[in-house]
């Protein structure tokens, strides 16, 4: 078996076959989709290749992946560390990929499948256009500003706040600027629509991102990122390691007889799941239920940001439970989920059920059943303040002598 360690760049990739302990053969090799082709087809079926996660790591995968035995990724902060060189270049690199690999000691990572791939670019894109979105209505605030315009009481952006802004006395160039920022972001607006739906659509065909609505504080568009992100859930052991996958987890610092030093969260992995997460941590903290009570005990002590990150890890567990363990989430609200879910339907394009036939979001609306739910929920978040305040009041262990 041969390992082959592809250093790759933007357009280019820079190639050394490692064989019988020795780099055998090292050259570079353009990334265009017919010359990786063609070097796929001159490999054997044994060979195993060998890169780093990048930008266009998953299209050299799927290339080479029919013409060999194994593509690995590797990671690429791990490599770097277990790998450091005061020389470096492209064949020393691509080398050093080679022969970790071939020795065993190279750090992989998971290769998505195309679902979860397009998936993850579905959600990024969504990204870029809230990004983009905000920076368009920061121009917006920046003309009026300028023009010393004093700032609009109510929604800028909605049916009055345009009308407002139609009347705002503002010179002609400059009126003519705020109407292509709004022009924009009417654009934007309308892009991002499109790609709401599209995600609300896949979450309602995938069983797993319907079950982690269930839970509050998770929206569609929440669920579609994290299950992008995650991928297949049996790759992580535990809750911990999922936490720690979405960088929630603290810095552990520990050396010799002095004990471990716990700092700030790592932030690696996946950020837009991790700010997903705690964007749900936000909404579960605002209705009854067991995640409110945790947020609010760690609010007391740390103050509300350390609360919301330590809810999205507790959420972050939770998801891994429900997936891992294919249970259902105890403290769902099931009309309140329905009508949730009827309204995801409605976006996604289904049509209005009309007449005397109720429809599957009804129970949310008849009052007796709503507040019912609300009471079992709210009796779960009081129960789990009674068992902390019960295990805060055990009076400590003694200490061995």
């Amino acid at each position: 078996m041969r390992s082959i360690g592809m250093d790759v760049h933007r357009s280019f990739a820079q190639v050394a076959i490692h064989e019988d302990g020795i780099t055998a053969k090292s050259f570079r090799l353009e990334l265009e989709h017919d010359t990786v082709v063609a070097f796929g087809k001159d490999l054997r079926a044994d060979d195993e290749v060998v890169l780093e996660a990048t930008g266009n790591t998953a299209a050299i995968v799927r290339l080479l992946t029919p013409f060999v035995a194994r593509v690995v990724i590797a990671n690429p902060m791990q490599v770097k560390a277990i790998a450091h060189a005061r020389v470096k270049t492209d064949k020393v690199d691509a080398a050093i990929l080679a022969q970790l690999h071939a020795a065993g000691f190279l750090p992989e990572v998971w290769a998505a499948d195309d679902d979860t791939l397009a998936l993850r670019r579905l959600v990024s894109e969504r990204v870029a256009v809230v990004r983009s979105i905000r920076r368009a209505k920061s121009r917006v605030h920046a003309v009026l500003h300028a023009n010393l315009i004093p700032k609009y009481e109510g929604h800028l952006f909605g049916k009055g706040g345009r009308r407002w802004l139609a009347k705002a006395p503002l010179p002609k160039t400059e009126r003519d600027l705020l109407a292509r920022h709004l022009d924009e972001l009417d654009w934007l607006n309308g892009r991002l629509a499109t790609l709401e739906t599209a995600l609300i659509r896949f979450s309602l065909d995938d069983p797993r991102m319907r079950k982690l609505m269930s839970v509050a504080g998770i929206s569609s568009v929440i669920a579609t990122a994290v299950v992008a992100s995650i991928g297949d859930i049996g790759r992580f052991a535990s809750p911990e390691k999922l936490a720690s996958y979405f960088g929630l987890t603290p810095r552990v610092r520990q050396s010799g007889d002095r004990g471990a030093i716990h700092g700030r969260i790592t932030k690696q992995g996946n950020a837009t799941a991790r700010t997903m997460l705690v964007e749900a941590a936000w909404s579960a903290a605002s209705v009854p239920g067991p995640l409110r009570s945790f947020f609010l005990r760690i609010k007391d002590r740390k103050g509300a940001n350390v609360a919301a990150v330590a809810t999205a890890r507790k959420i972050a567990t939770l998801i891994w439970t429900l997936l891992a363990k294919e249970e259902p989430y105890r403290w769902a609200r099931p009309a309140f989920v329905a009508m949730k879910m009827r309204k995801l339907e409605l976006r996604a394009g289904a049509s209005k059920q009309h007449g005397n036939k109720p429809g599957p979001g009804r129970d949310y609306w008849i009052k007796e059943i709503r507040h019912r739910e609300m009471e079992l929920v709210a009796n779960a978040e009081a129960s789990y303040a009674r068992m902390v305040e019960a295990w805060r009041d055990k009076p400590p262990k003694p200490k061995p002598t």
